[in-house]
């Protein structure tokens, strides 16, 4: 019998981890498939993790892993994938925004032979314009800059087949943009639309600075666009201030030099500055990312990983 694992990543989610987790074990008791999932607590504040042992001692089906601290949601999600060795992997948020019970049909669609079926949100329920239109925004930007093509609307509910799995943990680079490195690993995909349901229980984790520093560092993990455009930028002021100096000096030789232009120098040297500094900022965002990877510390540590009971259903933990 095939085998499917769910990875379920958390952080401070226990007001709705047992609602999840009921309608998760509702769709294992429909599938025709043996299932377990592995709950990953990523450092959460809360008693997060005590709820999930305590949903591990009552199914057998449940497995749990913990990390030695918070280390964000893209390396527990990473935990969790070294983790689990299944013929297909869903991964889900515990925060019920995706329906666990689409579930049978990414099976149904994996089984026509797509490695990575993934879910497209049609709507948002629950969100702000302004986060809708920051989210639309981005993917758009991403398609646009990246090489690699980066699904719109789409975030990392989605099923991997064993080959696709395979192909993820081969990538250990530490700067991870999961909705990237899952496009990246190609294969046949194919997208499933449904409409995104409000939060459970809780709030959201990610506030509108770490969605900007999250969008950085999908753009600089998968595109070059921008140190290209900060050298298309340095050329264009160049040229602008090359001719500026040509009629600057036509008209001190034309009708001489008086005092006066100190605003317009001062306005040449703030633009060229701030030129300047844009790119530099820009370089450093690379040049960071490349310090991080050269230290080449381990992606995460794990506190505690405590396996499934049932060993004959869920395929087992590495």
């Amino acid at each position: 019998m095939s085998a499917l694992a769910v990875v379920v990543p958390a952080y401070n989610e226990s007001e709705g981890l047992r609602e999840f987790h009921t309608r998760l074990a509702a769709v294992f008791d429909k599938l025709d498939l043996a299932a377990c999932v592995l709950y990953v607590d990523d450092g959460s504040s809360d008693d997060t993790y005590a709820v999930m042992e305590s949903l591990r001692a009552s199914d057998p089906r449940v497995a749990t892993l913990k990390l030695s601290r918070n280390f964000g949601k893209e390396l527990a999600l990473t935990a969790g994938l070294d983790n689990v060795d299944a013929d297909a992997i869903i991964v889900i948020d515990a925060d019920l925004q995706d329906p666990p019970e689409l579930i049978p049909e990414f099976v149904r669609w994996w089984r026509e032979g797509y490695d990575v079926v993934y879910g497209t949100r049609s709507t948002r329920a629950g969100e702000s314009r302004l986060k809708k239109f920051t989210s639309a925004a981005f993917y758009r930007v991403m398609e646009r800059l990246s090489a690699t093509p980066v699904p719109r609307d789409t975030g990392d509910f989605r099923l991997l087949s064993r080959r696709a799995l395979d192909a993820m943990k081969r990538l250990r680079e530490r700067q991870r943009f999961m909705k990237g490195l899952f496009a990246w690993v190609g294969f046949r995909q194919k997208a499933v639309v449904y409409d995104r349901d409000p939060r459970f229980a809780g709030a959201s984790k990610f506030n509108y600075w770490r969605l900007w520093n999250f969008a950085i560092e999908g753009i600089t993990s998968f595109s070059g666009a921008p140190l290209k455009i900060a050298t298309y930028v340095g050329v264009f002021t160049a040229l602008l201030a090359f001719v500026f100096g040509v009629f600057v000096l036509g008209k001190a030789l034309i009708y001489g030099d008086p005092a006066r232009g100190y605003p317009t120098l001062m306005l040449v040297i703030l633009f060229l500055g701030g030129v300047q500094l844009m790119a530099l900022g820009m370089i450093g965002e690379y040049l960071g990312r490349l310090y991080v990877e050269v230290k080449q510390r381990p992606l995460y540590l794990v506190d505690e990983l405590h396996a499934a009971k049932e060993a004959t259903t869920p395929p087992p933990l590495r």
